[in-house]
């Protein structure tokens, strides 16, 4: 454990990698997880040796060992409306449950750069899309769990390409195809994110605010390091930031995290919280998936060494 993270790995980390997809592929990482009728559920990207991504399914009953779908579960639509921004592949899902359905958002990758997509399922066999909800370009979108003051709400971080300061945005919608009220919520400091933001997480309501993981990223004389952050919005305007971490809470420390295809990474989409603790799945050096665990206590704690007014 680095000097700053409050998370414990997983001794036996990773506990998914490609040896265990069971077609051929180039690395797996970026998994949402989530649990569905008692069974954990990850959706994990896959990228081919093509170098373009797909998402496909694991599923556990203990939520460390997974066994991965035989076929991919969503590729690139072939549909004229989606084609175009897809056709370089699907990455990084995340999912939100809202009453009995799972919503998940997805990076679709085309030759006018990222856009993020929507879509739904009730049992994990059948995925409907309902649109693309952003322009180029724009990715880590998350949703909220429930509509706030009668609308869908999301955070989502466009810009961030070719070097430009990336922030973490946060939108309205009365129908999560139309969206507005858009505004930065966090932008990059001077620091271990002096780079860019983006979400990692779907917000969490706790008793103190909307509890939301993020990733910074530095540039230093070797490349990009990518590090997680944490921060608490108020639960009726989650444009408000109650406060947020002055440190890094997770960072790349072991060979699995800072050794792979995109070295020193650590990069989550997706958690289970059980008994007060939250489990989080994190795709380590875009090789290989990992699991650390942090009271949520801590975490709410940890939020409040830099404050907002």
């Amino acid at each position: 454990m680095g000097s700053h993270d409050i998370f414990v790995r997983y001794a036996h980390n990773p506990i998914l990698t490609r040896d265990d997809v069971p077609y051929q592929c180039n690395t797996v990482f970026n998994a949402a997880v989530c649990k569905c009728k008692e069974q954990y559920i990850m959706v994990v990207r896959v990228e081919e040796t093509s170098g373009k991504s797909h998402l496909t399914l694991a599923r556990s009953q203990d939520g460390i060992n997974f066994t991965v779908d035989r076929k991919p579960w969503i590729i690139p639509s072939q549909e004229p409306e989606y084609e175009p921004y897809e056709r370089f592949g699907i990455e990084d899902p995340r999912i939100t449950q809202i009453g009995d359905t799972y919503y998940i958002t997805y990076v679709a990758f085309g030759p006018y750069g990222p856009r993020t997509g929507i879509g739904v399922t009730k049992d994990f066999v059948s995925f409907k899309r309902l649109c693309l909800m952003t322009e180029s370009d724009n990715k880590d979108c998350v949703l909220f769990p429930e509509k706030i003051n009668g609308l869908y709400v999301r955070l989502d971080r466009p810009a961030g390409l070719s070097g430009k300061r990336a922030c973490i945005w946060i939108s309205y919608s009365p129908d999560l195809i139309f969206w507005g009220r858009s505004k930065v919520l966090l932008a990059p400091e001077p620091g271990w994110g002096s780079s860019k933001l983006g979400v990692s997480t779907p917000p969490l309501k706790t008793e103190r605010g909307w509890l939301v993981l993020y990733h910074g990223v530095r540039e230093t004389a070797s490349g990009r390091l990518y590090r997680v952050g944490a921060m608490l919005l108020d639960l009726e305007r989650p444009e408000e930031i109650i406060g947020y971490t002055s440190d890094f809470i997770l960072a790349p420390s072991e060979y699995y995290e800072r050794v792979g295809d995109v070295p020193n990474v650590v990069f989550p989409c997706g958690f289970v919280i059980e008994d007060g603790i939250m489990k989080l799945y994190y795709g380590a050096a875009d090789t290989c998936i990992c699991l650390a665990e942090a009271p949520v206590e801590q975490i709410l704690k940890a939020c409040s060494k830099k404050q907002c007014h």
